[in-house]
């Protein structure tokens, strides 16, 4: 996942393998913060499912507060397997931040785009989020994406830029910024396997914060 230390030292704490959003120090959030507070059914923003892969399965909808953004700068491989896979984990991706904005750690969209120990991992580190009264807010970029992979089984890594990410405390309605360090690049890498109805799931993500590769 992603996000930024003042949480990421608490959520972190639940789950090793993810992380919040980031920018600032790593210090523990300070709680505060009502959670969301409907802003998902007001200035929601909605996503547009990848195309249908095998079986014609139908995605859960993507809807995510509006002030919550995404750009994927990976362009397509040219690749139908690879493609399928970037296109999958975009939304896995998006789910998270969904359940956290609907303060939702079992959320449909995790069930269904995490499996495993990244699903028990997405899991905890929304209760982080849950519990700190907070969300996330601000943009998001994904960059350097390479998939390799044979059959069923795909890994994924790719760097996260959370220099315009931030955490949000809802009750005190007040943004926790800080400058952009070395910690606000992040390097994941993802294992993935295809289920029975040709989704590519999430079954493992690990993250490197500060790692040089990512480094702008």
């Amino acid at each position: 996942m992603k996000r930024p230390p003042h949480l990421a030292t608490a959520a972190l704490a639940a789950s090793a393998a993810l992380l919040l959003t980031s920018c600032g120090s790593d210090e523990k959030p300070s709680g505060g913060g009502d959670r969301i507070a409907g802003a998902e059914q007001e200035g929601a923003t909605k996503s547009a499912p990848p195309s249908k892969a095998a079986g014609d399965v139908e995605r859960p909808e993507i809807k995510l507060p509006s002030d919550v953004s995404f750009t994927f700068s990976w362009p397509k491989t040219g690749d139908k397997t690879k493609d399928a896979v970037l296109a999958d984990r975009e939304q896995a991706i998006k789910a998270i931040d969904m359940a956290i904005a609907d303060k939702a750690p079992t959320h449909e969209a995790l069930r269904f785009y995490y499996e495993g120990d990244a699903a028990a991992n997405a899991q905890k580190y929304i209760q982080a989020y849950v519990k700190a009264e907070a969300r996330t807010t601000g943009a998001y970029r994904y960059y350097d994406a390479t998939v390799t992979g044979d059959g069923g089984t795909a890994a994924l890594t790719y760097c996260e830029d959370q220099s315009k990410a931030y955490d949000k405390y809802l009750k005190k309605d007040k943004v926790d910024k800080g400058p952009a360090t070395k910690n606000s690049y992040v390097l994941y890498a993802a294992k993935l396997s295809r289920n029975d109805a040709g989704v590519w799931v999430t079954t493992e993500l690990n993250a490197t914060r500060g790692s040089d590769k990512c480094q702008p």
